[in-house]
């Protein structure tokens, strides 16, 4: 008979993907080990693997927490009837708030994602489609001749290229705040972007 989940088991499961984001984003996914991630969790090797069978089904799980978060986050936050330029700052700046404290699950997602079955890579990647396509509805509406065009999948991916590595420099406490930069990141955006033709010769 299998074992039965505990009445803490969302509480227990956060604590232990955080503890498996911290040993898999620091030591490595291919060195971090299922006994690493149990010491750092503090519950035994039997528990882990009571909540997850092996290393995979942790990765997936870490990467698809964070993202259904950020997608909430994001789905959320966003307000069509706000002009088009204020809406994708709103959203820049939810992004980077989502961010906050989730440096370890990002460098999951950036490395482990490869590793992970095909039908948990189409997971993962059909969450990230969602919100790449909800920024690219709004920097179309910033530009609206860019619909139908070459150049909006690239404008967005380049937004999100600044963002998602934010975690390999940003510091709290440091010279500009994390709205200081989701406002940089706007203004590079919406001023670049106002500019941009619909394709290029």
């Amino acid at each position: 008979m299998a074992r039965p989940r505990a009445e803490d088991f969302p509480e227990k499961q956060r604590a232990i993907l955080a503890s498996a984001a911290a040993v898999l984003g620091g030591e490595g996914i291919d060195k971090a080990s299922m006994a690493a991630i149990a010491r750092r969790a503090q519950v035994s090797k039997a528990l882990l693997y009571h909540y997850y069978p092996g290393k995979d089904a942790l990765i997936f799980a870490i990467i698809h927490s964070h993202l259904v978060r950020l997608d909430t986050a994001v789905a959320q936050a966003d307000d069509p009837a706000l002009p088009a330029p204020d809406r994708l700052r709103r959203l820049i700046h939810v992004v980077l708030e989502t961010y906050r404290d989730a440096d370890d699950a990002h460098r999951v997602q950036l490395d482990g994602t490869a590793t992970l079955p095909a039908d948990q890579r189409e997971a993962i990647h059909a969450i990230e489609r969602r919100i790449l396509r909800r920024f690219a509805t709004v920097l179309q509406a910033v530009n609206p001749a860019l619909a139908g065009g070459p150049m909006l999948m690239p404008a967005t991916l380049s937004l999100f290229g600044m963002l998602n590595w934010v975690y390999m420099w940003f510091r709290e406490g440091g010279p500009i705040t994390r709205a200081d930069y989701a406002d940089l990141a706007s203004d590079l955006i919406l001023h670049g972007l106002t500019g941009l033709p619909e394709r290029r010769a």
